[in-house]
């Protein structure tokens, strides 16, 4: 995952200094030579971090925080205000033209993961409310407009496209014609990928903005470029004007680097990330959601952003007034098992909750959930109800169905019914809160698929 060494390597170094009752200059010294050479190891352009590395130390030993009662943690908070700042500071939102249609124009190196990202784009501000319409203007790319369309049809989001004009201009002019009388109030140009050193290639993107006018116009960056990402972004900048970044790749292993330079290089915000291969898997950049993922510090918000996009509220309802009458059975846990799927990987939600990313031994296998499926589709309805039921015989009919083991079945179903105390002990004790609250990181340790 992205940042996964510098995010490893900072939370050790703020583990070290969090506790401390007393800092003197020297161990601020040591924390922050760790730190820079992190951030170097991540790809971190080196004058950028110079630069962070000076404002720390000076706001550090500028405001007496050494010699206060709390120095670790009042220099965390500065490392992490630090941090937010280098992202971008701020959220920064498309800026939708009051006089639709609103032109988002994508420009990015051959690779960069355009036409994917146009998709994820698309898909993302249908969810906003917008009607996009997607148009390929990659008339160089062999199969590019054939790409494009399917992305499309997936997400049965319309597309235009000229496969016998090799004129963007007059794509995109035919395109904004299109949008206007089908009421599309976003479209969203699919560019050809060109080197930044391409200047044929760069003049005809500046021909398409000048007689197109975009709103926006957004560079597509690889992160696992490195280096590379803050050469192009400069020159993308200083060739066409840019209003913002949209970072793909940062589920791959990347150090990072690319996130923490090109907002700062380019003065642009980081306004989208690609997270995933999926087409949903896109988010809105927040810098200070993603300074406390770097940290350690977890992403509650994006949780429960991802829980309110997924989860199926009236299903959940449902089952709640149910569970006030009776107790978990295993067709309301097929249910809600179902429920968190649809919100991403299991590891990848994990990673987000405050504490967890700190308990090395936990582990999860995606492929559990599966096995966990079929086991239960494989039971009649009154197994289902009373897991008491489920004799040797039973088990065996229930592993043949799965294409599971007996021993699965009986590790699952001890799981299950430990499921089952736990509900009855959040009833007990008057909710989820207090519930939590006796869940200590030993338990947490034990809990393995």
């Amino acid at each position: 995952m992205a940042f996964e060494g510098l995010s490893s390597r900072l939370q050790e170094i703020t583990r070290k200094i969090r506790g401390k009752a007393r800092i003197t200059e020297s161990d601020l010294k040591e924390m922050l030579r760790e730190v820079k050479l992190a951030l170097l190891e991540a790809d971190v352009n080196y004058k950028i971090v110079k630069e962070f590395i000076a404002t720390i130390q000076e706001k550090a030993l500028g405001q007496d925080v050494l010699k206060s009662l709390t120095p670790g943690q009042q220099v965390i908070k500065i490392v992490k205000d630090e941090l937010i700042e280098l992202l971008g500071g701020i959220e920064s939102k498309i800026n939708f033209t009051p006089n639709p249609p609103t032109i988002i124009m994508l420009v990015g190196l051959q690779g960069s993961g355009k036409t994917t990202t146009a998709g994820k784009l698309a898909n993302i501000l249908r969810k906003q409310g917008k009607k996009p319409l997607l148009v390929a203007c990659d008339v160089y790319r062999p199969a590019a407009i054939k790409q494009l369309q399917v992305v499309g049809a997936q997400l049965n989001i319309p597309v235009f496209a000229n496969e016998n004009s090799k004129d963007v201009v007059h794509i995109a002019r035919q395109a904004m014609s299109v949008a206007m009388s089908k009421l599309n109030d976003v479209v969203i140009l699919d560019t050809a990928g060109r080197l930044h050193i391409d200047e044929e290639l760069m003049e005809e993107l500046k021909k398409l903005k000048v007689n197109i006018k975009p709103h926006e116009i957004l560079l597509v960056v690889d992160s696992m470029t490195g280096q590379d990402a803050v050469n192009v972004s400069e020159k993308f900048n200083e060739t066409l004007g840019i209003d913002g970044i949209v970072l793909t790749k940062l589920d791959g292993d990347t150090r990072g680097g690319a996130a923490l330079s090109v907002k700062k290089v380019t003065g642009r915000p980081i306004k989208f990330a690609a997270t995933g291969e999926k087409l949903s898997d896109i988010e809105i950049f927040h810098p200070d959601r993603m300074a406390q993922r770097i940290l350690g510090m977890g992403d509650i918000l994006s949780v429960i952003e991802k829980a309110e996009e997924s989860l199926d509220i009236e299903q959940a309802e449902k089952l709640e007034k149910q569970l006030k009458k009776k107790e978990l059975d295993l067709d309301d846990y097929l249910v809600q098992l179902r429920q968190v799927k649809k919100m991403g990987s299991f590891s990848s939600l994990l990673k987000l909750i405050p504490g967890m990313n700190q308990i090395k031994d936990l582990k999860v296998d995606e492929k559990e959930f599966v096995k966990i499926e079929a086991m239960i589709c494989s039971m009649t309805k009154e197994e289902k109800r009373d897991t008491r039921l489920l004799n040797a015989s039973r088990r065996q009919r229930i592993a043949r169905g799965s294409g599971t083991t007996v021993q699965d079945i009986n590790k699952f179903i001890k799981s299950f019914e430990m499921t089952q105390k736990m509900m009855k002990k959040m009833k007990a004790n008057g909710g989820m809160k207090k519930l939590m609250n006796g869940i200590d990181e030993n338990a947490l340790k034990k809990f393995k698929f």
